[in-house]
């Protein structure tokens, strides 16, 4: 029997449907819900850090307070504008 010339049946020539674009709204790589609790937390962890820091050195803890504000402002401004 020669492999070269035998048939193949349709169904394994058909290749599988894959689905390249997600349902609107469906993206399953992008959590859904979540982002006020991620909020929160990291809020939470910032302050958590700045109070860690504060606790040794107030100056520290000033400067990081001072560079998280003028970030936000950056932040705030470059999106804005």
């Amino acid at each position: 029997m020669n492999l070269f010339l035998q048939d193949i049946p349709a169904s394994e020539l058909a290749p599988k449907a894959v689905q390249e674009t997600p349902a609107p709204g469906k993206d399953p790589l992008i959590a859904q819900g979540l982002q006020k609790e991620q909020y929160i937390g990291i809020i939470g962890l910032a302050i958590a850090l700045i109070a860690a820091v504060g606790f040794f050195s107030r100056r520290v803890e000033y400067a990081i307070a001072f560079a998280l504000f003028l970030s936000i402002i950056l932040i705030a401004l470059f999106i804005f504008i």
